[in-house]
């Protein structure tokens, strides 16, 4: 059986392990997917006070520090949690099947 074809918003669970992130792209943005204790999240890469690049900051249970300015968020929910951040992050849709995980928008609110 062949490997699976991997697109630019998927991932192989067992290249994020707990505590750790990678970036991916849905469409033309940049996204970070978490995994907070087996659990992924994903939310915008750009981080919102000066654009840093999130998936090279540090991720320490549910919060990621911007590695430029030291701006914290909740990855679970995009809140921001220390400034100079004023803005929240943007959330994406994380699905999971075997070992390929996926990224999408979120589904539009009716």
């Amino acid at each position: 059986m062949s490997e699976p074809i991997i697109h630019l918003n998927e991932f192989r669970v067992s290249d994020v392990p707990p505590g750790k992130m990678l970036q991916r792209m849905v469409g033309e943005t940049y996204v970070c997917v978490y995994n907070v204790g087996g659990t992924f999240y994903a939310t915008q890469d750009e981080c919102a006070h000066a654009g840093g690049p999130l998936h090279e900051g540090e991720l320490d249970g549910v919060r990621i520090t911007c590695p430029w300015h030291g701006a914290c968020y909740d990855v679970t929910t995009g809140a921001v949690l220390k400034p100079p951040a004023k803005r929240g992050l943007k959330l994406f849709r994380v699905t999971i099947d075997d070992d390929i995980g996926r990224v999408d928008e979120p589904p539009q609110a009716t």
